[in-house]
């Protein structure tokens, strides 16, 4: 499928505090990244390979995916087929606020699984996005909302403290905090290494090992939610890429659309634009 066949709608809704995401005719890799954010989205038509925490899976049209902050992942086609693809984004305390409202109960959500095939929960995301897209009454996207957020709570989803979790150990931890303090400074490796007690390739490869990704990736993927966050904020890319410590406009561009799927300037529309009509999401049947 040629580039201009490609369809990628972005919309945020204010009601909500989410984004709805639409992938149509998308054939691009997207390479091994997290997320500071919720996702909770499905297949809607096409095959994907999809790597996540070390555990991989072939999807199909009508599976779920649901990826926790932090949750690192990669995908690309399965023998060049089209992924189409629908996802809502929820920041965190959105997602706090949401879990209270439902349980009465202060607590970190946590996805038990990445990958649910055949989910009958795919129809409430596009019942959701439906709402979204055609700028449906506030009370009837606030119902949307809560019933997804109903359904992945009793099947899919515990609280974090509940949750048996390997987490990276405490030197690791401190240059994971040290570059998100510092992720518009030139960090080097050498930087790094005079935090912990480790050699070059030793912290490379306990890195990697424990976090998912390699600290420039770790690196590279805080400085671009970073400036998502500056250009939903109004900040001209130029300036984004700059006070997120990216090396130049060229490369923030680049590296924003080979994991966003956008470029800086057509994902910061999205915060004053209105999306134009799509067509609304198919019902799966899990038959």
């Amino acid at each position: 499928m040629h580039a201009e066949q490609e369809q990628r709608h972005v919309y945020y809704d204010h009601d909500l505090e989410i984004e709805a995401y639409n992938l149509s005719g998308i054939v691009q890799k997207f390479p091994n990244h997290f997320h500071d954010y919720y996702v909770i989205g499905f297949v809607e038509g096409g095959k994907r390979h999809l790597w996540c925490k070390g555990k991989e899976y072939d999807l199909t049209a009508g599976d779920l995916i649901l990826f926790n902050p932090r949750d690192n992942h990669y995908c690309a086609p399965i023998n060049g087929e089209i992924l189409d693809y629908r996802a809502v984004n929820i920041n965190v305390d959105v997602m706090e606020r949401a879990v209270k409202e439902i349980t009465g109960r202060d607590f970190v959500l946590h996805f038990t699984s990445n990958v649910v095939y055949q989910s009958d929960i795919t129809q409430s995301i596009g019942d959701l996005y439906d709402a979204i897209l055609t700028h449906a009454p506030k009370l009837k996207k606030e119902e949307a909302f809560f019933f997804l957020l109903e359904q992945i709570l009793q099947e899919h989803a515990a609280p974090f403290d509940e949750i048996d979790i390997s987490e990276p150990n405490q030197q690791i931890k401190t240059l994971c905090h040290y570059m998100e303090k510092h992720f518009s400074e030139n960090i080097t490796l050498d930087d790094l290494l005079s935090m912990t007690s480790f050699g070059k390739s030793y912290l490379l490869r306990s890195f990697t090992k424990q976090v998912g990704v390699s600290p420039y990736r770790y690196l590279q993927t805080v400085r671009l939610e970073k400036a998502k966050k500056f250009l939903e904020q109004g900040v001209a890319p130029i300036d984004a890429a700059d006070m997120a410590g990216f090396a130049d406009q060229s490369h923030f561009t680049n590296f924003f659309k080979e994991f966003i799927g956008l470029t800086p300037k057509q994902y910061q529309k999205i915060f004053t634009d209105k999306p134009l009509p799509v067509t609304p999401a198919k019902e799966w049947t899990n038959e």
